[in-house]
């Protein structure tokens, strides 16, 4: 079902095209841009901090201490799902003999504990967002539960400069599907085809293009996104440093 739920956005967005590659030393722009750029929103994990493998590790491991079974598709299909989504896929999908709700409970106090440590900020991401924060509106729309986004800000100094964080659990569904960059936008009271979303992983592409952003694709090395998803953006930068730059280019 999750297959068909992200095939369902697959075709959805803006349409807008990239230069073919991700590997480059800057940004490569299309021809279509947000128009009246009202706001910035970033995802979390693997734009900001580098957790997606500590994610798989600890979904992984949970799996196998439960008598489940991971298979080779699991790490892709539950990237952008909310809790409730992984939590249940974990159990339905992957036969973790758990109720979701333990699960859910299980992973998300193991990378709590985790980024009680210091979460795994990504380097120069900080000082990324804190530039582009003080140029346009900004928020984070995460796949990552509260407590974890609330974690990277406390971490980084960056709670003031962030009026608004969505976490998919707030909203209907997960990436792919739109609603928690749509409830980002709402919350800035910004239109969402004047903002501009920066993401990393397939779904997440995905639910940025279906809410109609302009899309800044940060292809992640450890999980490449789907090319034919990744085509579909305005920009494609190596790494999240180089946005500040590619936002001033960008035709307002």
């Amino acid at each position: 079902m999750r297959a068909r739920h992200a095939a369902a956005y697959g075709e959805q967005g803006t349409g807008h095209q990239t230069r073919q590659g991700a590997e480059h030393d800057g940004p490569h722009l299309s021809h279509t841009y947000a128009a009246g750029m009202e706001a910035v929103v970033f995802d979390l994990d693997g734009v900001l901090v580098d957790s997606e493998q500590l994610w798989d590790e600890v979904r992984r491991s949970v799996v196998a201490e439960h008598g489940g079974r991971w298979t080779a598709e699991a790490t892709r299909a539950q990237q952008g799902m909310s809790t409730p989504e992984w939590a249940r896929y974990l159990v339905e999908e992957l036969g973790a003999r758990l109720s979701p709700e333990k699960a859910a409970e299980v992973v998300i106090e193991r990378m709590a504990a985790r980024y009680a440590e210091g979460p795994p900020v990504l380097p120069g991401a900080a000082g990324a967002l804190r530039t582009v924060a003080g140029e346009y509106p900004v928020a984070i729309a995460s796949s990552s539960p509260p407590v974890l986004i609330d974690a990277f800000l406390a971490a980084t100094g960056a709670a003031d400069l962030v009026p608004v964080a969505v976490s998919s659990e707030q909203v209907r569904a997960g990436k792919p599907a739109p609603d928690v960059y749509l409830e980002a936008a709402g919350r800035l009271g910004a239109r969402p085809a004047a903002c501009v979303a920066v993401e990393d992983s397939t779904n997440g592409l995905r639910a940025a293009l279906a809410a109609g952003m302009t899309v800044v694709g940060v292809p992640n090395p450890h999980f490449p996104p789907d090319p034919e998803v990744l085509a579909r953006v305005a920009v494609t930068i190596p790494d999240v440093t180089e946005l500040p730059r590619t936002l001033r280019e960008l035709p307002h």
